[in-house]
């Protein structure tokens, strides 16, 4: 029989044990920088998806505003409450600084409830990123990430999944 031809391959039913998926709790959130800058896949707002061969393990971002906050604690509770897919792992948070500057007191203690559930990364404000271009040096929080989340960024910032 020639190729191509014959029963198609039976649809994937677990996630990808490969890389990592940042999830946005809201748009806007960071994840297609995140992506952008220490690779794994961006998947929007939304679940990873099994049939796609989409990462198990999975980081939840938002921006540090009021809104970004609430989003963050809605995409927490439909994790507690099972609303995903078998076998997603969630590693951690990730919060991108929404302005230069200190946290209001209503959103720093926001902060803290969010560390009661999951571990917290937080992402200072990077003007150059409003360019389009890389810090000239990179910040030691996405250092921090970077390894957290089992990725690695190179010398110049541009980061990709290069696990061992």
């Amino acid at each position: 029989m020639p190729q191509g031809y014959g029963p198609a391959a039976p649809p994937r039913r677990s996630l990808s044990e490969e890389g990592v998926g940042w999830i946005a709790a809201h748009g806007g959130a960071g994840t297609t920088t995140l992506a952008r800058l220490f690779g794994g896949v961006d998947l929007g707002c939304r679940w990873p998806d099994a049939a796609l061969a989409e990462p198990a393990t999975v980081m939840l971002v938002a921006r540090t505003n009021a809104e970004g906050m609430r989003a963050m604690s809605r995409a927490l509770n439909a994790l507690r409450e099972g609303r995903h897919p078998p076998g997603m792992r969630l590693t951690g948070l990730v919060l991108l600084a929404d302005a230069p500057g200190r946290l209001p007191l209503a959103l720093s203690r926001r902060i803290r409830v969010l560390r009661s559930v999951a571990p917290v990364h937080r992402v200072p404000w990077i003007p150059s990123w409003r360019l389009g271009q890389q810090p000239a040096k990179t910040p030691n929080a996405l250092l921090r990430l970077a390894t957290a989340a089992g990725l690695r960024l190179d010398a110049k910032g541009d980061g990709r999944d290069r696990r061992p």
